[in-house]
């Protein structure tokens, strides 16, 4: 069952139990000699295991992240596009930052689908994800106007370990995923494969997206394969350095924003590298340098109208150094402090033989240096009081520095309530797409004129676990935007335009709440629900909910586990979301779509001790339903398969 664990920060007690590595809990494990790295616990953390990813049959990153609270996910699965969105406590994907094994991810696209494309992230090579904001901005980059997630993979293992996956469904799902963990001498290491495709040719309503002549989806297929190797050499009890790389390729149709009958396709392939040494200096002292390079290659290419063809590529890549000195000071206060160093390189190329916009055909090249300087300081003021004060130091030659402060607070006044806040100083510079690469499947005109985005974000809430077995948070969130980045009509030359502007403000505010409990050993339960008000503060839209961004989502799960039998059902719920664009006759853009509510079961059935039968029933009120704007959800479907562990 997908729960997410919950940092708590009511008493040093609760603390000190979740600062426990979940990795660190198996004995096999090579682990590197230090101390953990924490996270600010101003604000909530939310992780999210490969144990839970697996029992809730995620095949990507979207579909794990789904769960947790905070976020809107409003198209996963089946049909899954790059293009409906993903927010997290109203902020868009681009406006929080993404990060593997601690490393930036960040591609600077954002013409197409935003910086990352969740739905083509498998899960095989995932130990966890964590969740987390307020003052991770001052530590990995002030974009993060909603939070700062995590990625990091699975380590290597002292003794040999295989886990393998076999996995059919309907619709044309298939699903196949192998890894294997060691060590030889003081390495250890960690390699990694994952393939899946999924047709998605089922029955669709009339006056949905991509509805092809026999009625069923047009256009939904993709296909995704990934590699994965991590290698982990311990030099000495204080000093360890670790190499990873991942190697993503996808391919699929494209479903935009619920145009009528899209033709478009996408190829999309993305590396990533990195390096790390971590050293402790001394008790109480650890230094982290890194080094990491990132690619991404987005090509997306069909036809217009059936008559014209035109095509556009988008090469990404970045060189990124960190350095990272994590130092407890004393016994009350803590230091935090570093280097992050960023260059970012874009290629744009775009073709339409289109005479319209065939003058518009072009090749760019352009880059970004984009140094800061950290620090987030700690101070226990007494036994139940902790403050944190952070500073972030950014740099640029395009738009100047900033310098982006962060506090937070929390305090315990008893053993089982935590109070806590935080404050942050956001800005997010335009991506380099959109200041200079015209987008020729969309016909979007970039603007060189643009100008950051910019604002705070700020969180309080209550933690509670009045028993071993119950616990929960409450938070409210909020954040204030300005010279939001989205695409307007503007005048030029005598005619309109859509190009990218600074339009205005968007004022978000929002309720989370998580609660868990622990029912007997065998059986657990869960409770998450998101509230959000994204507001938009200015223009000719004044008032209006951000598109795409729903009030509320929920999810409810109930779990039993015990001697390898599993068996979880957890439902989603989802208000409906305004539709903005592309709409049926008779709608409006002001309109929303319908809410739904999807109950979903998963099971485990011990065939041996280390092989397990799988099945997922999704969706199992069996009604088709609109996820988001006329992209739909089939009725019933299952998938059937195989998991090993050796």
């Amino acid at each position: 069952m997908l729960a997410p664990w919950i940092d708590p920060t009511i008493s040093q007690e609760i603390a000190q139990a979740n600062d426990q590595d979940p990795a660190s809990t198996d004995e096999e494990e090579i682990t590197i000699t230090g101390v953990k790295e924490e996270l600010p616990q101003a604000t909530p953390t939310y992780r999210v295991d490969q144990t839970e990813i697996n029992k809730q049959g995620a095949n990507s990153v979207a579909e794990s992240l789904r769960g947790l609270p905070g976020f809107a996910i409003n198209d996963v699965g089946f049909g899954a596009d790059i293009h409906t969105g993903t927010y997290y406590r109203g902020a868009s994907i681009n406006q929080s930052v993404f990060l593997l094994n601690g490393r930036s991810i960040t591609t600077n696209v954002n013409t197409y689908h935003g910086n990352i494309d969740l739905n083509s992230l498998p899960v095989e090579s995932i130990d966890r994800i964590e969740v987390s904001s307020g003052s991770s901005a001052t530590l990995y980059g002030s974009e993060a106007f909603g939070g700062v997630v995590n990625i990091l993979t699975k380590p290597g293992s002292q003794t040999p370990k295989f886990n393998g996956l076999v996995q059919l469904g309907a619709y044309g799902q298939e699903n196949y995923r192998g890894s294997y963990t060691g060590s030889f001498g003081d390495v250890d290491y960690a390699l990694g494969y994952e393939q899946f495709q999924s047709a998605s040719d089922y029955p669709v309503p009339r006056g949905a997206a991509n509805r092809g002549p026999d009625g069923d989806l047009f256009n939904g297929d993709s296909a995704t394969s990934s590699y994965y190797g991590r290698f982990a050499w311990a030099i000495d009890p204080r000093n360890t350095l670790t190499l990873d790389g991942t190697k993503i390729t996808s391919r699929k149709g494209l479903l935009y924003f619920g145009f009528p009958l899209q033709r478009d396709r996408l190829n999309h392939d993305a590396f990533n590298t990195g390096l790390n040494w971590r050293s402790q200096l001394a008790a109480g002292s650890v230094l982290n340098a890194s080094v990491g390079f990132n690619k991404d290659y987005f090509h997306t290419f069909g036809p217009t109208a059936n008559v014209f063809f035109r095509q556009g590529r988008l090469s990404s890549s970045s060189l990124n150094f960190r350095l990272d000195h994590d130092w407890q000071l004393t016994r009350s206060a803590q230091l935090r402090w570093g280097l992050d160093a960023k260059t970012a390189y874009l290629t744009s190329e775009t073709t339409s033989n289109n005479p319209t916009v065939s003058q518009f055909n072009e090749v760019v090249e352009t880059s970004r240096f984009t140094p800061a300087l950290f620090a987030l300081g700690t101070v226990q003021l007494t036994p139940t009081l902790r403050t944190e004060l952070g500073l972030r130091q950014n740099f640029s030659g395009d738009f100047g520095s900033s310098l982006n402060p962060s506090v937070g607070l929390n305090w315990s006044p008893t053993r089982t309530i935590g109070l806590r806040g935080s404050w942050v100083s956001v800005r997010r510079l335009p991506g380099l797409d959109q200041q200079f690469a015209y987008d020729t499947v969309h016909n979007w005109f970039p603007n060189e004129n643009l100008q950051p985005e910019s604002g705070s974000s700020w969180t309080a809430g209550i933690d509670f676990k009045p028993s071993p077995q119950w616990s929960g948070q409450v938070t409210y969130f909020g954040s204030a935007l300005s010279d939001r980045i989205a695409i307007q009509a503007t005048p030029r030359n005598g005619r309109t335009i859509s190009q990218w502007q600074n339009i205005g403000k968007v004022n978000t505010h929002g309720l989370e709440l998580a609660l868990q409990y622990q029912l007997s050993p065998q059986w657990k339960t869960f409770l998450n629900y998101t509230y959000t008000d994204a507001r938009i503060g200015s223009g000719v839209e004044k008032g209006l909910q951000l598109a795409q961004v729903p009030f509320s989502v929920g999810q409810f799960g109930i779990g039993y586990e015990h001697q390898g039998w599993q068996i979880n059902l957890y439902a989603n719920y989802f208000s409906g979301a305004r539709r903005a664009i592309f709409v049926n006759p008779g709608e409006s853009p002001r309109d929303f779509s319908p809410s739904w509510l999807n109950v979903d079961l998963s099971a485990r059935i011990p065939i041996t001790r280390r092989l397990g039968l799988l099945v997922y029933l999704e969706n199992l009120g069996g009604r088709t339903y609109e996820k988001v704007n006329r992209l739909y959800q089939p009725g019933t479907t299952i998938r059937i398969g195989l998991n090993s562990e050796f």
